[in-house]
């Protein structure tokens, strides 16, 4: 029941961003208001429960790169560091800034999520410069680089102001930060 409804928030908020409300999450689901609150006590959990779901996701989707054969270092640290499973591409996450003031609690375990758990994504950088694929740098800034664009994406209207969706702002930024550190192969 739990899944069905943050599944249920999900499509809400793709179709109105955080504009939408308990009542249209349990209209979709064709339950009443008050079995939806028996289950979450107010929008605000709703939507800590669907960060935890998502970024859940993100951990499974980080990990299948990690075990993914058939990519190289580069392709796994590209796609790691923007890593954004199928599910949540194309529902409007531009508009998450609306969080840290609509939400500030659900915007903190948002941050908090981005923050932390880089372990994966360190060792696959630390190896690729190892290996001699990317350029020595500093991963601590590195991380702190990636880390406050994201961040930027979620606490302000950078994205909407560009004209870009949550996912042409990854590329971007992964553009960016890649043709910077892969090493140019010298011609002989």
């Amino acid at each position: 029941m739990e899944e069905k409804i943050i599944l249920a928030a999900i499509e809400e908020f793709s179709r109105q961003g955080l504009k939408f409300t308990m009542d249209d999450v349990a209209k979709n689901l064709s339950m009443s208001k008050k079995t939806l609150y028996t289950v979450f006590k107010s929008k605000d959990e709703l939507l800590t429960a669907v960060a935890d779901y998502c970024f859940a996701d993100i951990k499974r989707s980080e990990q299948e790169i990690l075990l993914d054969p058939n990519m190289d270092i580069v392709d796994k640290i590209r796609s790691i560091i923007i890593v954004l499973p199928e599910r949540y591409k194309n529902i409007g996450l531009s508009s998450l800034y609306q969080l840290k003031e609509k939400a500030p609690n659900v915007y903190q375990r948002v941050e908090h999520y981005l923050q932390t758990d880089w372990d994966a994504t360190i060792a696959l950088l630390t190896s690729g410069m190892a290996q001699g694929k990317i350029r020595k740098v500093s991963v601590p800034v590195l991380k702190s680089m990636i880390e406050s664009t994201i961040a930027e994406f979620f606490s302000s209207n950078v994205l909407l102001e560009a004209g870009l969706t949550y996912e042409e702002g990854l590329d971007q930024l992964i553009d960016i930060i890649m043709s910077g550190l892969i090493i140019k192969e010298e011609k002989a």
